[in-house]
This record gives structure tokens, C-alpha cells and sequence, in this order.
């Protein structure tokens, strides 16, 4: 996936939320099983695409909290033009069909909500993968964007909580 023109500024503000490598949590585990639900499919995930990985918040249908950042769709999600990526069919897509989440994991189709913060930096996507080609209904795709704001919410939430604990500790 290409890497966006504004990463620097990207990789700041997922710094600044300092979520990465926290625990699960069950707001975000209800947020995934929710979309697996919605969607039928066996995989929901919460990540961020950060330095060289991807990283997941929460995970559903997979037994992982990372991969390689050079193998993940939600790369090319988060530079996509459209707030919904969707890869109907990953085995005819060329950026996909040799990728090892294809080969080795049987995935087909994919869509993901970008993870859109206050500044407008994507941080990640809310995203679901399915073994037989993408298809979703408006109320499905609509249903992804409005989860994926949900997240977001959820990371302004733990940030602000961050920032009052450490107010608290210094007086």
C-alpha cells in the first residue's frame, strides 16, 4: 500500500491517543461483533495502520492482534478516496490476489471505514473480511461509517481520560 503523504503528521496524532498496545476492551470488542453481525461476515476488526504494522484494538474470527503493515488492506484503506474501502473480490484484485491474507487465510472480500480523527488524519479502519466476495447492502456500508465514528469517539474518550489522569497526578 502506499504510504500517505501526510505520515508524519499521521503517526503523531496515533502517538498522541496512546492507544497502541493497550488491552482489549469490551466497548471495542461489542463495536466488532456488532459489525460481524451486521455485515455476515466472520471477521471485524479495529486497527491502526502505524509504522510497519497493523495493529488491532479488537479482533474478531482471528486469533491475532497484529500483522505486517506491508500485507494489510486497511494500508490501502486509509489512502483511499472514499471514507468506505471495499474489495469485492481479492482473489482478481492485482494488489491483492497474491497477498498471504488471500493465499493462506482464505479471505475474498473486504470493506473498511476509515478511522477519520478531529483533524481529518485516518488513523486506521473499522473493517470486516469475509471468505466469499464483498457485497453489502447501503444500511451495511452505512452501518460501518457510523461504527467507525463510534471508535473514533471511543479514542477522543480514552484520550481525555489520559490527559485528566495526568492533570490529576501532578497537583
Amino acid at each position: 500500500a502506499p504510504i500517505p503523504d501526510n505520515e508524519a503528521e499521521r503517526q503523531a496524532a496515533i502517538d498522541s491517543y496512546r492507544i497502541l498496545d493497550t488491552l482489549p476492551e469490551r466497548a471495542y470488542d461489542d463495536i466488532t461483533a456488532l459489525m460481524a453481525r451486521v455485515c455476515d461476515t466472520p471477521i471485524a476488526l479495529v486497527g491502526i495502520i502505524e509504522k510497519d504494522r497493523h495493529w488491532l484494538k479488537s479482533f474478531r474470527g482471528i486469533d491475532f492482534n497484529q500483522s505486517p503493515r506491508n500485507i494489510s488492506f486497511c494500508g490501502h484503506a486509509i489512502v483511499a478516496d472514499e471514507e468506505l474501502f471495499i474489495v469485492e473480490d481479492a482473489r482478481l484484485d492485482e494488489r491483492f490476489h497474491d497477498n498471504p491474507l488471500v493465499e493462506q487465510h482464505g479471505v475474498v472480500g473486504y470493506a473498511g471505514a476509515q478511522l477519520i480523527d478531529k483533524d481529518g488524519l485516518i488513523l486506521g479502519t473499522l473493517c470486516v473480511f469475509d471468505t466469499k466476495p464483498m457485497i453489502l447492502s447501503e444500511n451495511q456500508k452505512e452501518s460501518l461509517k457510523s461504527m467507525a465514528r463510534q471508535v473514533m469517539y471511543l479514542f477522543e474518550r480514552h484520550l481525555r481520560e489520559n490527559t485528566l489522569e495526568e492533570a490529576k497526578s501532578k497537583v
